[in-house]
């Protein structure tokens, strides 16, 4: 079993929640529970990653963490359209989800008992 911090995906999954506390940083004060949700579900989807890998049944994380990805680009979309981010933040971001939800369904499809 790997280091969690040296897999691919927590890579990228560590680089989303920076760049998501970057550009939330300035949110307006009304919108702050919104810049707070982006961040926490950003933080939860590392945790995910930690626990798929230290876990014997991976599926269960990894599927949670899909969630998490899918949830993570709603909030990220709603902000942009709030015009709370830039389209060049909001294109950066979806990048990285785009490439987490990928990595993720590598790694389930992988751990599924007709792999």
């Amino acid at each position: 079993m790997a280091l969690h911090t040296h897999l691919p995906i927590y890579k990228v999954t560590y680089d989303l929640t920076v760049h998501a506390s970057k550009i939330t940083r300035s949110f307006p004060r009304d919108a702050r529970s919104h810049a707070v949700t982006i961040r926490e579900l950003c933080a939860a989807m590392v945790l995910l990653i930690y626990r798929a890998n230290s876990a014997k049944d991976k599926r269960p994380h990894l599927s949670a963490l899909l969630e998490q990805v899918q949830i993570t680009e709603l909030m990220l979309r709603l902000a942009r359209d709030l015009a709370l981010i830039s389209v060049g933040q909001y294109a950066d971001a979806v990048e990285m989800t785009d490439a987490i939800g990928k990595q993720a369904m590598g790694w389930r499809k992988s751990c599924s008992p007709s792999a």
